[in-house]
């Protein structure tokens, strides 16, 4: 472990909800915003949720270990409450686009973008601290579905047929963490007929720059027999410049990211949690900082450790 490991953390501020009304969304969007407590200049990581058994998890109160993690390392972390959380069911059930609100979801971003002026009003101490032109995105689970469309990726809207593009081309580059995979004869399991959208995205657009995070326990046998390679597919059948990182023995929860001490994380780690946070902010800061050599750093302690956490592809 290296001697950076064993340094104190830098204090976090953490604000929610700021809330920013969006015409025609049946509910208010809110946002919580975490930021370190000192610097400027700060880059954005904009955080979409998963979809899981909880209530609270799959909104802007979750992935708390993430979002401290990643302010602690200097970004300014946006996490909205898209419309599939579990918080709002009660309120947008029989609204356009439900149950899975994926172009709700994807919009929630953009909307974020467009309202950076009023988070920075907002947030105490935050005024004139973020550079806007460097934005990250990062999805897990079904928010790496959400991630994917805006870092390129098409989607066969099943709706209607036609394709749909949803890039955001203010996002520089994102972070993948268990993100579905591939449609077509492979998504064969129980769960592809209620969610028919998870296999309607084409990654052969998505060129944005994107690490993918994967469990190589991560068996998504609801969606398809496919295996943990499934999720290696937006890295897999992506264009690059990406990455992909294989976590050994990680389940979906990757250890434990969307919330301290969360039941349904099925391979609790905190070490694991903690190694996701300091790679992906190692990746993130070399992708919006040219010349910076953090990821390259991270991949050769990476690659030298003993008892690795996970490899490193690069195409």
């Amino acid at each position: 472990m290296s001697a950076s490991a064993h340094t104190a953390p830098a204090p976090v501020l953490s604000y929610s909800p700021v809330v920013l009304p969006v015409p025609g969304r049946p509910v208010d969007l809110q946002v919580r915003v975490s930021a370190p407590e000192t610097g400027s200049g700060l880059p954005v990581i904009l955080l979409s949720h998963g979809h899981g058994p909880s209530n609270n998890l799959s909104s802007l109160n979750g992935y708390a270990p993430l979002a401290n993690s990643w302010a602690a390392h200097g970004f300014v972390v946006i996490q909205p409450t898209h419309l599939t959380s579990r918080t709002l069911s009660h309120l947008v059930a029989d609204a356009p686009g439900a149950p899975d609100f994926w172009r709700s979801r994807a919009e929630d971003m953009t909307h974020i973008l467009d309202r950076l002026d009023v988070i920075e009003r907002t947030v105490p101490q935050l005024a004139g601290r973020i550079d806007r032109t460097k934005v990250a995105l990062a999805g897990h689970s079904l928010g790496g579905f959400t991630a994917a469309l805006l870092l390129g990726a098409g989607l066969n809207d099943p709706a209607t047929g036609n394709v749909v593009h949803l890039v955001e081309p203010r996002i520089k580059a994102g972070v993948l963490l268990a993100a579905p995979g591939r449609g077509g004869d492979v998504l064969n399991g129980p769960m592809a007929e209620q969610w028919p959208i998870i296999g309607a995205v084409d990654f052969s657009t998505m060129t944005a720059p994107a690490l993918v995070v994967a469990g190589d326990k991560d068996d998504p046998r609801h969606f398809t027999d496919m295996g943990p390679d499934w999720h290696a597919d937006p890295y897999t059948l992506a264009p690059g410049p990406k990455s992909l990182l294989t976590l050994f023995d990680a389940e979906h929860g990757l250890g434990g990211i969307a919330g301290y001490d969360a039941a349904e994380t099925t391979d609790e780690n905190p070490e694991r949690v903690a190694a996701v946070g300091r790679l992906t902010a190692a990746y993130l800061r070399s992708r919006l900082h040219p010349g910076d050599t953090a990821w390259q750093v991270a991949c050769g302690a990476l690659a030298t450790d003993p008892a690795p956490v996970g490899r490193v592809e690069v195409k």
